[in-house]
Parts: structure tokens; sequence; C-alpha cells
């Protein structure tokens, strides 16, 4: 039995920074998501703190020489660290299920395992990648050497948070940074426990530091750090590009950033069985709600399958029940927050105004559960130009756009803004390969929609979906940077 009691959960509060919970800033309410009470607080970190964080870090970096050790030291402690992490499984997944969207079913079979593994995979990075001899005169030596920046900035977003804190702290570790965090503070509570269990496996105190706060004060000072040499952000675009200018105009730093997306599902009528592709195609939009950057929310459906096929995903919709993440029977999860329930609700309104239909849901499930939970909707006879067509909407809202052949599909399918994922589903493998070749998208899904536990793949946009990539060995090389050595003999 997976189910617990919120009040039983002791949670971390404060910062993390040198190996121990501190405190400074005005407390922020945490609310849970769930039923909209109050869960706790954090001290909202002001620029000063932040400062000393990163200063913190970077003398941390300097006296352990963490970015000198042998790689399979770190390599080591990351995977003793990974361990941990499956040892205490059972207390990080109520940590994320109290505080953020995710049932408790899904933190434990999920979250937890996957980042887990997440760590183990940076770790036998650490030796596998990085410098280079290369090929240059008879009587000279070419080196391309590798070292790590220093420290490096991260900021998570609330969706997933500990499985995205992975993401960037995994890699920065195991390339020999020092990494300074700030998870959002709407979920702030599982990563501080994350990297409390970092410290215990030995990664020294301070090399990796937790910040608290809001992004506009603390998410912008730990940007703007001249000592956070490089940026890793997960996010919206609009926020994106905010830090990008930022990083430009202070201290011309590198960032990695994996931003919006509006990533269609692309179905051609010889898809194949109907109840498996309508089954894909709920779980593209309604996995955590709608809140995940690579929610497939645009179906893109040729007319002869079409309408069978939106018949077949609006039956399944229909089972979806509300339920609170901390009980096991839980399937369904709860908007973030009041403020994103606005958002979904207003940019459905706004499309059936427009002229959109709704072929079922539009509105908030009836509940007593004190939480924001939206109903699964289905938007038909809507045009690109509408507000649930245009701009991501982090909610659990499907469109509906038919066409006829093979190049208006493609058209439709691409985005003028976004270009983070895509699915085609078809069972003709040359016109599975062709729709890859032509979508703008940085990951395209053939016959299925979602990761997988594969963390070679990298993942990452094009477009407004971002730059560079998390995951993969182009996310380990992108902590690095590289140094030309040319030896005359």
């Amino acid at each position: 039995m997976l189910d617990f009691e919120p009040r039983d959960v002791a949670l971390p509060q404060g910062h993390f920074i040198d190996g121990k919970l501190a405190q400074g800033g005005q407390a922020l309410d945490v609310m849970r998501p769930s039923d909209s009470k109050l869960l706790g607080a954090i001290p909202d970190a002001t620029a000063e703190l932040v400062d000393e964080a990163v200063n913190n870090a970077q003398q941390a970096w300097q006296d352990s020489g963490w970015g000198h050790r042998p790689p399979r030291e770190r390599g080591r402690i990351l995977r003793r660290w990974a361990d941990l992490l499956d040892a205490n499984a059972g207390e990080l997944a109520r940590l994320e299920a109290v505080g953020s969207t995710r049932p408790i079913r899904d933190a434990l079979a999920h979250e937890v395992p996957f980042t887990a593994e997440c760590i183990r995979f940076f770790a036998e990075c650490a030796d596998k990648f990085g410098g280079d001899a290369v090929p240059t005169r008879r009587d000279s030596l070419g080196l391309i050497l590798t070292e790590p920046y220093g420290v490096v900035g991260a900021i998570a977003p609330w969706n997933f948070p500990l499985s995205m804190a992975s993401w960037k702290c995994g890699p920065a570790l195991a390339a020999g940074n020092a990494i300074v965090l700030k998870p959002s503070e709407l979920t702030p509570f599982s990563t501080v426990r994350f990297a409390q269990l970092a410290v215990e496996a030995g990664v020294p105190a301070g090399v990796f530091n937790v910040v608290q706060g809001r992004g506009a004060v603390a998410g912008a000072a730990l940007v703007r750090h001249p000592l956070a040499r490089k940026i890793s952000f997960t996010g919206s675009t609009l926020t994106g590009a905010s830090i990008m200018s930022d990083a430009a105009h202070h201290g011309m730093k590198p960032v990695t950033l994996e931003l919006g997306g509006k990533s269609p599902q692309l179905v051609y009528d010889d898809a194949g069985d109907l109840d498996a592709l309508a089954d894909r195609i709920v779980r593209g939009f309604t996995s955590n709600a709608g809140q995940a950057c690579v929610s497939g929310s645009r179906l893109i459906a040729q007319r002869g399958i079409a309408e069978p096929l939106i018949e077949k995903v609006a039956a399944i919709v229909a089972q979806l029940r509300p339920g609170l993440t901390w009980r096991e029977a839980t399937r369904y999860a709860p908007l973030i927050s009041e403020r994103q329930a606005m958002k979904v609700d207003g940019a459905v309104r706004d499309s059936l105004a427009g002229g959109a239909q709704a072929y079922c849901g539009g509105g908030f499930f009836e509940h007593d559960l004190g939480g924001y939970f939206y109903r699964p909707t289905i938007l038909t006879g809507v045009g690109s130009d509408m507000l649930a067509v245009r701009e991501e909407i982090f909610g659990p809202v499907l469109t509906v756009q038919v066409f006829d052949d093979e190049e208006q599909g493609l058209a439709l399918a691409d985005h003028p803004t976004y270009g983070l994922a895509a699915s085609v589903h078809t069972r003709d493998l040359g016109r599975a390969m062709r729709a890859t070749r032509r979508l703008a998208a940085g990951t395209v899904w053939v016959n299925r929609f979602g990761r997988t536990g594969d963390f070679i793949i990298p993942t990452g946009g094009f477009k407004g979906s971002g730059i560079g990539k998390d995951l993969g060995r182009q996310a380990f090389e992108a902590n690095l940077r590289y140094k030309s050595v040319l030896i005359d003999f």
C-alpha cells in the first residue's frame, strides 16, 4: 500500500549550502497541488545569498580538487549516489508526490528509478569522453584538452523536479564541475534531499549547492553571477530568451536551454491498431495532465482515420478521474497551481470563442479535493492561428487538424515557433523516414510517443524550443570546455 499522509512527510526546508541546510530570505509559502493547502515554506533567496552560494561552490571546487580528480573516482562517487537514491526511493517518492503533480505510484515506479539511472549513465561518461590527439605536421603534436568550467548554474522546472534536476547535475558533476541548482519555488523540497544524498555519497560539501527562491530574483542572480561559467535551464521559451540575453551581457557564458514545445502527433491512415494508437495519443497529451514540454498536444490526423480515432481517444479520457497524489489509486495529475489552471482554461475559452468546438472536456472536474484538475479536452475545428494551436498551453488539451495528403500533413505538423519533439504514426517505413527528415524537431518518435530509459539519446529542441542538448554524450561534453594545444618538437 503506497498511500501516505502529507503530515507524515519530513520536509528539508531551506537552502543547501556547504553541505548543510541554511536559511536566508523571507519565507515563501509552498502549496500542495492536489488540494491547494499549505505544504511548507522556503526562504526566498536574495541576490546576496545567491552570491554566497556561488562563491562557496567556487571555493569548494578549488579546495576539493573535484575537477582534477581521476574521472573514475568521480564516477564511483556518482554511482554511490545513484545507489543511495534507490535505497531512499520511498522517502524521495513521497517528497515528490506531496509537493508536485506526480502521483505516488508514478513517482516510485518512474521518477526515482529514472533519476538514479540518469546519474549512473553520466557516471559512466566520466572517463569515456573528452580530449584527443589530432594529426598535424610531422614535427609537431596537436592535442585537444578538455577541462570543466568551474561552477555551473542550473535552473530546474516544476513539472518533473527530480528527474529534471538529474539531467543537469549528472553531467555537470561527472565532468568535474561544481553546481548551484535553483529548483522551482513551486516544487522545492525533493531536490534538497537529492543534494543531501550526493554529499552523503562523497561529493564534496559545497560542490553541490541548492538555492531556493523565485526565478526573477534568485534565478536571475545565478545567471548573472560572474563565477557561474555555464547555465543550464529548462522552462518556458520566454524565460529562456531572457536567460540567453542575461548570459550574453554578464560574462558571455554558454547556455543549454530546453524550452517550450507544441509537439505534433502526425497520424496516417495506415497507422494500424486503432486501440493501441488511441492509447498512445492519450498518453501523449494527458501524462502529468499535459504539463510536459514534449506533450503531444496537436493531433494531425489523415481524414480516413480521424473520426474513429477521435472517438476512441475521447472514450479513454472519459475514464480518467482526479485524485490526490498521495493515494496509490490516483492516475490523473492536478495542475500545479491556480495560475496555471487559469492559463489552461483561458486558452481553451479563447479558442472556443474563435470558432473551435469542444469534442469533449473544456472545463474543470467537479470534485471536493481542493486542487485544480482540468478535464482532458479535445478541440476540433481549430485553425493554426488559434491560441490553443499557436501557444504552449501546458495542460491536457489536444487540438485536432485533419489532412488529406502527405504534403498537407507535414505542413500542418510543422510549427512556426516550436520544434522540440514530434511523433509519426505509420506502417510505411518510407513515409516515416520522409516525415522524420522533414519535421523541424529535435526528437522524432515513430509509432510511439515519449522518452525511454535510453539515456544515450539526447533531447533538445530546434527554433524556439531551445539550444543545446540534455542527456546523451552531448550533454556531458557540453559541460566541458575545449583547449587546443600545439607542441613543436
